[in-house]
């Protein structure tokens, strides 16, 4: 639990979902430098900008912009139904009178929008198709303004904004954040979309992919290894891809009678895997739920669950989410199902399967990569 403190007042934010001793804020310097910029404490102009149209917020992980600026009635749109979950808890905990309008990264933007605020995420695929949802609901007299740690603002990030939105230009780094206004002009042309696409596996699998999804439409080395090592899945089987990305495990370890659960933080994610798998079956049996690990997923309910952890930039919060994930597994397998598991060598994953699990085996290996499997007692 932290305090941040900004313009509009002094709140207490959590990371949500709560870990023990957790060491990371709410909030970054981007946060803090983007409020600064809508209280006028900031930014080219020196003066508080009118929030009194509607107001978008794209990218806020825990609420340290809705929390805020809840008084606005601002519209949150987000990929990660973590980052909304985490949102609506922290409003509730410091602004309980207020309510907030949330929005997946899948659903229609409102129209029209007035002010949008972006923090700008680390995949560009993802800040392109939301550049491009933002362009198609302006007007003429709407502003943008994003903000982000200067590591990820890159000349590719500035020429994406220049591209679609119009001239962009930049602040002075401030605690190594940065902002960025660009000068909207509707009459540009951006050039079509390249995003949703898709590819082929060598069975002839269609993979769909939308933009900021896991392996940005390839396949990547370490489903590669899991796919040549995949499970004997026995019939009328209930399969959890946990982790989905584009759906590929589940799709591909699924029979014409299988019960598939894809299940992703990521709307866009459960998007791409709906897609894929409803290509390869399309009157199969299957569900999406949108939740941090599988907490959606009923007990014991699974007899094969498929799992490729994400890997953060962080090691502390990569172990956690692996963790979480793993025993999520154990929690839905049925007595005498099994997890199979795919990561780098060098994360230890057999450690904790066999902590938890009591058993593991080694089922393939490369140079960089181990396919990994546990099995629920009976």
């Amino acid at each position: 639990m932290s305090l941040m403190v900004v313009p509009q007042g002094e709140y207490t934010l959590l990371r949500y979902p709560l870990r023990p001793k957790e060491q990371l804020r709410a909030w970054d310097a981007a946060d803090e430098y983007l409020l600064g910029a809508v209280a006028g404490t900031a930014g080219r102009e020196g003066d508080p900008l009118d929030l009194r149209g509607r107001t978008l917020l794209l990218n806020d992980a825990f609420g340290a912009l809705s929390v805020p600026l809840a008084d606005q009635r601002p519209t949150m749109v987000s990929d990660s139904a973590n980052a909304i979950a985490a949102a609506l808890q922290n409003l509730a905990n410091n602004r309980p009178d207020y309510k907030l309008e949330t929005r997946a990264s899948t659903d229609d933007l409102p129209f029209p929008v007035d002010v949008v605020l972006l923090k700008v995420p680390k995949s560009l695929t993802l800040l392109e198709h939301q550049l491009r949802q933002v362009r198609e609901v302006a007007h003429l007299e709407t502003v943008v303004i994003a903000s982000g740690m200067a590591r990820h603002i890159h000349t590719s990030t500035l020429e994406l904004f220049g591209q679609i939105l119009g001239p962009t230009s930049t602040s002075l780094a401030k605690k190594k954040a940065r902002l960025i206004f660009p000068t909207l002009d509707l009459d540009l042309d951006p050039g079509p979309p390249v995003w949703p696409q898709t590819f082929n596996l060598d069975d002839g699998m269609t993979v769909h992919c939308e933009p900021g999804v896991f392996s940005g439409g390839k396949l990547d080395s370490g489903t590669r290894l899991l796919l040549q090592n995949m499970p004997r899945i026995p019939a009328e089987a209930a399969i959890l891809d946990l982790g989905c990305g584009s759906g590929i495990l589940g799709t591909a370890a699924a029979a014409a009678d299988s019960h598939v659960t894809f299940a992703d933080i990521s709307y866009l994610a459960l998007r791409s895997a709906e897609a894929t798998y409803r290509e390869r079956y399309p009157t199969g049996d299957f569900r999406s739920v949108a939740c941090d690990g599988a907490d959606d997923v009923a007990e014991a309910s699974i007899d094969v669950v498929l799992n490729n952890p994400p890997f953060h930039d962080d090691q502390a919060v990569a172990e956690a989410t692996a963790w979480k994930m793993f025993n999520d597994a154990h929690r839905v397998l049925k007595p005498g199902g099994e997890l199979w598991v795919v990561g780098n060598r060098h994360l230890g994953y057999h450690a904790k399967l066999s902590k938890l699990f009591g058993n593991r085996d080694t089922v393939a290996s490369s140079s960089k990569f181990v396919v990994l499997r546990a099995r629920k007692a009976a």
